[in-house]
């Protein structure tokens, strides 16, 4: 079994090596989340230590606007984001996409919600969700779906996050998590109420 991916980078022409999805676990239940500040499509900039101050926050990654599985789940869990609101939570849903890429998917998903661009990957390393597709796959997103991972993203390397789920308590513990390298399958709305209502 491959278990990382090396990349030769078109800027530097050095070998990187990342991890790919059979090595990706992501953050287990009961672990302390990394606190990170990003910028959403609007410009604003979202501090998770400080939203944790006022409640739980649900934290979703998402491929890209391109997806169009991602597209349906957002679009879904804003549907439903007063169910969410009225247990005190925010949402936030973060990818490696930049600005511009970012307002294309609140555009087709009417995201009421932050959409964070995950610079450099950090959050999604942070949180163990980032790994490098087969080459196969990569093509695939870029010519059938075109993804444009390079353009799209704040590098070349054309990593992606596994499109997890994560309910971040106050005390700053993963809370619970909805984690399946399957990219069709994702958390559910009733799911997340009932994570949040176990708080």
């Amino acid at each position: 079994m491959q278990l990382s991916n090396t990349l030769k980078s078109g800027t530097d022409s050095e070998h990187k090596t990342f991890k790919t999805v059979e090595l990706v676990q992501g953050l287990a239940v009961g672990q302390k989340a990394p606190m990170f500040v990003a910028v959403d499509q609007s410009g604003e900039t979202f501090d998770l230590k400080e939203a944790l101050k006022i409640g739980p926050v649900v934290i979703i990654f998402y491929r890209g606007q391109w997806c169009p599985i991602c597209n349906s789940h957002l679009a879904e869990l804003n549907e439903n984001l007063e169910s969410i609101y009225e247990k005190g939570a925010q949402v936030v849903a973060i990818s490696p996409e930049t600005s511009e890429f970012l307002k294309r998917t609140a555009k087709k998903t009417h995201a009421a919600f932050s959409l964070l661009h995950d610079e450099d990957y950090k959050i999604a390393e942070g949180f163990d969700v980032s790994f490098l597709p087969g080459l196969l796959a990569r093509t695939m997103f870029n010519t059938v779906l075109r993804a444009n991972l390079k353009e799209a993203h704040s590098d070349d390397s054309q990593r992606l996050p596994i499109p997890a789920t994560f309910v971040i308590g106050q005390n700053g513990k993963v809370a619970w998590r909805h984690f399946d390298p399957d990219y069709k399958k994702r958390s559910s709305v009733a799911d997340i109420i009932k994570a949040l209502d176990n708080l």
